[in-house]
This record gives C-alpha cells, sequence and structure tokens, in this order.
C-alpha cells in the first residue's frame, strides 16, 4: 500500500495548529514523525512565529516528544534577519517592534537594535509580540515616516492556540500600514524567502508542506512551487477549502499529520459529479448534494475533497447543506 509520502523525499511543517496548539502536541504528531525518520524522509519545522528564539522552539518540539535541532527548525525571524543584514551594512540601526528574542537576533547578526525613533534607524522590523504596546507602533510608524527601511517577519492575522485564534503579527502591520500606507517587506510564508531557505537547508528535490492555514501555509507552498497538504488541526476548516480559489487550494487533504502515511486520497471527476473512494458528490440545480451520509471522519474527509472539486470548477455551487453534514470535519 503506497503512502502519501512515498511520492515526496521532505516534509516541511508549520508548527501552531499542525504540530502543536500551544502547549499540547496534536494528537498522533509524535508517532508520524518518527515514522517518517524511519522512512529516510527530511523534516523540517518552519514557523513564522518570531516571537520566541529557534532554542525556544526546540526545547518545546523535544519536551513534547519530538526530535528537534538547530538543522530542523527554521523561524520567519532568522529568515528576515539574514536578509535584512545582506542589505544593510553592519552597525546599521533596526527599530525592532517585536520581541526581545528578534531584538537578540539583530544585534547577533551586527545591527543594532533601538527602540525610537528619535535614535534614526536606518530600518523597522516587526515582529509578533505578546506584550507589544500602542506606543511601540508609534514609533515604529514615526521611524517609517522619516524614512526608515520597512520590513517584517510575517504577516498571519491570526494564531491558533488551545483556546482558540488569537490576533497575529498581521494586526501590529495593519495598524502601521493604515497610518503610513503601503506593505512592508515580508519573508515569512505565504512569500517566497521562507520555503526557499527551507529548501536550501535541507538540499529537498521534491518537499511537501504541511499546514493549517490557506493564506500562509498552502498559498506559501503554491508560491514556492511545492506540493501541500491542508490539516484540519488549527486555523481553517472545511469551508475555507471549498472557498479556495485558484493558488490557494492544496495538493492533499488531511485530518491531521499521520495523512502522509496513509494512501493519498484519489479523484474521479465527471461533469457535475466527483468520487472520492466511496463518497460521490453531485451538483444538481446549483446545489452541491452527497449520495449518502458518511458517518466516519476518514469517510467526510473523502466526501470533503469530493465536494471541493465540484466548488472549485464552478464557485456558485451551494455546498451549505453538504458541508453541514460533515460534523467530524472543523
Amino acid at each position: 500500500m503506497s503512502r502519501l509520502i512515498d511520492a515526496y523525499d521532505a516534509a516541511f511543517f508549520d508548527l501552531d495548529g499542525v504540530i502543536y496548539l500551544g502547549p499540547l502536541a496534536v494528537a498522533g504528531g509524535t508517532g508520524a514523525l518518527s515514522g517518517l525518520r524511519e522512512l529516510g524522509k527530511k523534516v523540517m519545522f518552519v514557523t513564522n512565529n518570531a516571537a520566541r528564539s529557534a532554542q525556544v522552539v526546540i526545547d518545546q518540539l523535544n519536551s513534547l516528544g519530538f526530535e528537534a535541532d538547530d538543522h530542523t527548525v527554521l523561524t520567519s525571524a532568522q529568515v528576515a534577519v539574514t536578509h535584512i543584514a545582506g542589505e544593510l551594512p553592519q552597525g546599521a540601526k533596526v527599530l525592532v517592534s517585536g520581541s526581545a528574542s528578534l531584538a537578540e537576533l539583530v544585534e547577533q547578526a551586527g545591527l543594532v537594535s533601538v527602540q525610537a525613533a528619535a535614535d534614526q534607524p536606518d530600518a523597522v522590523l516587526q515582529g509578533y509580540d505578546p506584550e507589544m504596546t500602542w506606543p511601540r507602533l508609534d514609533e515604529a510608524a514615526l521611524a517609517i515616516q522619516a524614512g526608515a527601511r520597512w520590513y517584517a517577519t510575517n504577516n498571519d492575522a491570526s494564531r491558533p492556540t488551545e483556546r482558540g485564534l488569537v490576533p497575529g503579527a498581521g494586526g501590529a502591520i495593519a495598524v502601521v500600514a493604515g497610518t503610513v500606507g503601503g506593505q512592508p517587506t515580508i519573508f515569512g510564508k505565504p512569500f517566497r524567502p521562507m520555503l526557499a531557505e527551507a529548501v536550501r537547508r535541507t538540499g529537498a528535490r521534491r518537499p511537501i508542506f504541511v499546514g493549517d492555514r490557506i493564506d500562509t501555509d498552502i498559498v506559501g507552498a503554491v508560491n514556492a512551487g511545492m506540493d501541500s497538504l491542508l490539516v484540519f488541526t488549527g486555523a481553517h476548516g472545511k469551508a475555507d477549502l471549498v472557498a479556495a480559489g485558484p493558488g490557494e487550494r492544496p495538493t492533499h487533504i488531511g485530518a491531521d499529520v499521520r495523512a502522509l502515511l496513509e494512501p493519498q486520497r484519489t479523484l474521479q471527476v465527471e461533469p457535475a459529479l466527483a468520487r472520492c473512494r466511496e463518497q460521490v458528490a453531485r451538483a444538481h440545480g446549483g446545489t452541491v448534494r452527497l449520495e449518502s451520509v458518511p458517518e466516519t471522519l476518514d469517510a467526510q474527509l473523502d466526501a470533503l475533497w469530493a465536494i471541493s472539486q465540484l466548488a472549485w470548477d464552478d464557485p456558485a455551487l451551494d455546498c451549505s447543506a453538504a458541508l453541514a453534514s460533515l460534523e467530524h470535519v472543523g
């Protein structure tokens, strides 16, 4: 029996909502990652969260039972600072509108971290910081208006936690953008630098990216020219999948990361009909219906995959009733 991962030599993983939810590991995650390594697949954890250092991320992954080290963890902060250090002269001032960890990374790269527009920074770097304050956003906006280059580690609108979604770095960026206009240069997903660096570090020839967000993870994979697996343990769910437009659609779907070790879903598509294994979705009179109501999670994911194909072919179709029957899928 062939597994989904058999077609790939590496798997890249988002963290929040894919590998863990806050302090909790996603069910089955450690076993799945061990299984991938036993098959000789390269693994890399790729996170947009720039608030914490790579070492803190490594320590958390190891404490949850995942194997991680400097070679298998990549943060948007690392990618951003590497690029910025290549564009600015040594000793250039950077106003860090982010966490203390991000400021430390800037200093380690030979740049000078400052906090005020009065310091006349050469650049502003925004990143997620759970302790962000309004006055600090004021300083970033003032520095940009004074001519500082504007960068951001990532622009995630939200972050999944064990309690639900909370605001991400994108909120802070939007506040500054609403004041100064325009957008910063962004390095994290869905922009190319993040996954390009993951490919460079691993030497992967055919990687797959596993994520829970369409706007960052799946679009990021598309932008990087790699296949993707959307899992339903984090931010986005069945309605988001069906509504995905061109350039936003995953190559595969699965309940969680264990899907990599399971057979991939195959489709048969005909006019007004899509079949995924035993599940059949039909379009008639502008509405999508299932031939039968699937009971198990696996069968409901099959049905969802069939529904998605019809919805993508004709976005005007009403899929609400069919989606409502898939109660095991978020």
